[in-house]
């Protein structure tokens, strides 16, 4: 017998005693000799009730404790039926081994050691239901979450996905947010709802350490929306000091505040409201010199470092909207339907697929509204026939420079994308490890989702954890086609 078997003896005195073993017969007949703990403590023989095998150690384990939680009526008539693995499985409100044989094979052999729960006391009215919490019923999946990205955002504590969903654990019946720092539950236990009136509604109550049901702002310190505020007044980022005495905090408790409530450091959150001064004014006309200097730059040399990742192009041709830059482009059609090339004079600026090839030049024109857009380049088609080329078989590279506009983030994960071998997939807690934020997995998706260049970058290569494909921007089906090709070439 290779399988661990659950199996319950009997004492002479009428008493149930439970256990877990991988040779039923072996241990049977030790009891019935009178050795063996069970048979010390019972002081006398025991005669086998029942024993049937189950998947996993960890199965038979917590069928076990499971049933010693059952009064001796309950599981003497539980007992009775013979129940095989499946109907114990239901009786005790159990999933089946398969879900949770990854997790045993993991934490086989190591030892676990468990912190003490702290319940807060509450009157009967606030813990919410009195049935048992591995009763409540499992909803099916609201309409627009994607189990795969809320999970992933649970693990990091996203705080960018708190108030998108909330999620629920049956063993505790409690509902948090996806950043609640409470201990993680296990995977089987989670359901996720729409809002925390769908918990509510199924039965949960409401965590009281993450207080799902208050808004962002009305959990935040109160101290850091007076720093945002300062922050967005001031023509030069305070220092932190100025900042903690403002928010009535040290410097170092100030500073971990801030970041949890807004994501980011007072640092990065005075570059994101200078970035938006400057694109304020070059948009209203100002000009670029006065634009730098009232958004806060002390020198005209930061700034222009700084405006390619800003702006995505130089700050005179932004203050113009675009208009003076010329865009040269044509469509195509390739293995994978229409495609569509377009470039500056600094590299490409995109790399569109699809199936109308009209559909593909309105995205186009939407992107560069106020450019002037050539489509009668003949010259173009050679740089056209590279890049189709480069789709067709992409192991071969791209020998051509790339205009790429973008954040400062977005252009990071593209970069990330950019690393990964042909042939070679990555999911999007990777790519958010690799550049060295493990909680952006959400903003890492998006940065995905807003690539303009198909292939070149290779956003086709990041797929879910468990290695099955996610969305693509062109289609699952390109993204198959592709992945494919790179496999087989």
């Amino acid at each position: 017998m290779d399988g661990w078997h659950l199996y319950v003896l009997r004492t002479r005195h009428g008493a149930l005693y439970t256990g877990i073993t991988t040779d039923v017969a072996r241990r049977c007949a030790q009891h019935a000799a009178g050795r063996g703990a069970k048979a010390l403590r019972a002081r006398g023989p025991l005669t086998l009730v029942h024993a049937l095998e189950l998947a996993t150690r960890g199965e038979a384990l917590r069928a076990e404790h499971a049933l010693k939680r059952l009064s001796k009526p309950a599981k003497e008539a539980l007992l009775a039926c013979r129940p095989e693995a499946d109907a114990l499985r239901r009786a005790l409100g159990l999933y089946p081994a398969a879900t949770n044989a990854r997790d045993c094979a993991a934490t086989h052999g190591v030892r676990r050691t468990r912190r003490p729960r702290t319940v807060a006391s509450t009157s009967p009215s606030e813990r919410g239901p009195t049935m048992p919490a591995n009763l409540l019923p499992r909803p099916a999946l609201p309409a627009g979450l994607d189990p795969e990205v809320c999970w992933q955002a649970v693990q990091s504590r996203d705080r960018a996905a708190d108030g998108r969903f909330v999620y629920a654990v049956r063993s505790t019946g409690v509902y948090c947010r996806p950043s609640c720092p409470s201990r993680p539950a296990r995977p089987e236990n989670v359901s996720f709802h729409a809002d925390p009136a769908a918990a509510r509604a199924a039965g949960y109550r409401a965590c009281k350490r993450c207080k799902p049901d208050t808004s962002a702002s009305e959990a935040a310190h109160p101290g850091v929306v007076r720093a945002c505020r300062a922050i967005e007044a001031a023509e030069e980022l305070p220092d932190l000091a100025m900042l903690a005495a403002l928010a009535g905090l040290s410097r170092f408790h100030f500073h971990r505040q801030f970041k949890a409530v807004t994501g980011v450091t007072p640092k990065a959150y005075a570059a994101a409201w200078r970035s938006r001064r400057v694109r304020e004014a070059l948009s209203a006309g100002a000009p670029v010199t006065d634009a730098i200097y009232a958004a806060g730059y002390n020198s005209n040399a930061r700034f222009y470092h700084d405006a390619p990742g800003i702006l995505g192009m130089t700050p005179s041709a932004y203050r113009a909207g675009g208009s003076r830059e010329e865009i040269r482009f044509a469509i195509g059609e390739c293995s994978l339907g229409a495609i569509l090339v377009a470039a500056t004079t600094r590299g490409l600026c995109a790399i569109l697929l699809g199936d109308d090839a009209d559909a593909l030049a309105r995205d186009l024109q939407d992107r560069f509204a106020h450019a002037t857009l050539r489509g009668d380049d003949e010259a173009f088609a050679q740089t056209v026939a590279l890049v189709i080329g480069f789709v067709e078989a992409p192991r071969v590279g791209l020998d051509l420079p790339l205009d790429i506009r973008g954040t400062a983030f977005q252009q990071r994960v593209w970069q990330a994308l950019q690393a990964i071998p042909p042939g070679s997939t990555a999911s999007y807690a990777d790519i958010a490890a690799r550049i060295g934020q493990p909680r952006a997995v959400r903003a890492v998706a998006q940065a995905c989702g807003a690539n303009a260049l198909a292939v070149a970058i290779p956003c086709h290569r990041v797929v879910r954890s468990d290695g099955a494909l996610s969305g693509y921007r062109w289609g699952v089906q390109r993204k198959r086609a592709l992945l494919e090709r790179e496999y087989l070439r």
